[in-house]
């Protein structure tokens, strides 16, 4: 089981519009639960794993998002309305413990904010970070960083061309970053 986090960013960097929805939701090639590559992400995926300010908007949606994962949710009260077979907990450790108690082996798609993915990150939890970085310019909105820290240690796995000019980058995380240095690193 790997717990990854797939979020889109503008290529300024924000993770949301300035006016707060999801980054992806701002380019006019997505198309939910289609696009970007999120089915062959997903194929991966047994669980749905997110903050409750992630999950809260799906109790309204038409369709219910993740129809084949499990759900798993961190927060310190269970939503009304939260269909029975949603895991709650408002402790990370104890919810990370239930994940992999309920695992049959597939992966973990970790949903949400910076926050939630720095909470995972710091557990030592999170596996991959998979950016889907869109051409376009906010200025303004929710940054990754600076909720995950810039000394997360990050290491280059996979790249890919999507459809509309969006890119895919795939990077697996493990310690930490070290200093960066003084110089550029082609003088080092």
């Amino acid at each position: 089981m790997q717990i990854r986090a797939r979020l889109s960013m503008s290529a300024d960097g924000y993770v949301t519009t300035p006016s707060g929805w999801p980054a992806l939701t701002a380019d006019p090639a997505f198309v939910s639960g289609q696009s970007h590559g999120i089915r062959e992400f997903l194929a991966d995926c047994e669980a749905a794993l997110m903050g409750r300010t992630t999950f809260e908007p799906a109790l309204t949606n038409s369709r219910w998002p993740w129809p084949d994962l499990d759900v798993f949710v961190l927060g310190s009260h269970r939503p009304e309305g939260t269909p029975d077979h949603v895991t709650t907990d408002s402790d990370p450790v104890r919810l990370l413990e239930k994940i992999r108690a309920a695992n049959r082996g597939g992966d973990v798609h970790l949903i949400g904010g910076p926050r939630t993915i720095a909470t995972f990150h710091a557990l030592g939890a999170l596996d991959r970070l998979e950016l889907i970085v869109l051409p376009m310019l906010f200025g303004g909105g929710t940054q990754l960083t600076p909720a995950l820290s810039p000394e997360t240690g990050l290491t280059f796995q996979s790249q890919r061309a999507l459809p509309g000019g969006s890119v895919e980058i795939v990077y697996a995380c493990g310690g930490s970053r070290g200093d960066l240095p003084g110089r550029p690193a082609s003088q080092v």
